[in-house]
């Protein structure tokens, strides 16, 4: 599992008081590239495949909220041939439940045209997913 600490700030909470929906999404997005960036050592943006968001999702089990950091949780379900099922826990405070699950889905496409084509996941990528597969 990757772990990294994420700083909430004021504009992360919606009128309601907690979390605002999309930040979630926002913090499932920096787990996934912050990891790539980190284990790779290179700009995940400028391979000659990149990985595209097509499928994410979030099951919500306790509010969240500013001021509190969060700590993101990044394990990896499935690794195929062109894409990565990872999943993310967002955890705050005490305890060892989970606040929220995402799954974040990445296939990867062809960077060099425009159409984008899908492609074979780059070995950079795989060697720094497949450590993080869960058993």
């Amino acid at each position: 599992m990757a772990w990294r600490t994420v700083t909430t700030r004021w504009r992360d909470d919606d009128a309601y008081g907690h979390l605002n929906n999309a930040t979630y999404y926002e913090l499932f997005d920096t787990a996934v590239n912050a990891h790539l960036y980190e284990a790779t050592g290179v700009d995940v943006r400028r391979l000659p495949q990149i990985g595209v968001v097509a499928e994410t999702g979030c099951r919500y089990f306790r509010e969240l909220g500013f001021p509190a950091p969060i700590e993101t949780g990044l394990v990896v379900d499935k690794v195929g041939r062109s894409s990565v099922i990872y999943r993310i826990g967002l955890f705050q405070g005490e305890g060892d439940e989970a606040a929220a699950e995402g799954r974040f889905v990445h296939v990867y496409v062809d960077n060099t045209d425009p159409a984008r084509p899908v492609t074979a996941m780059p070995d950079v990528i795989r060697a720094a997913v497949e450590p993080l597969l869960r058993a």
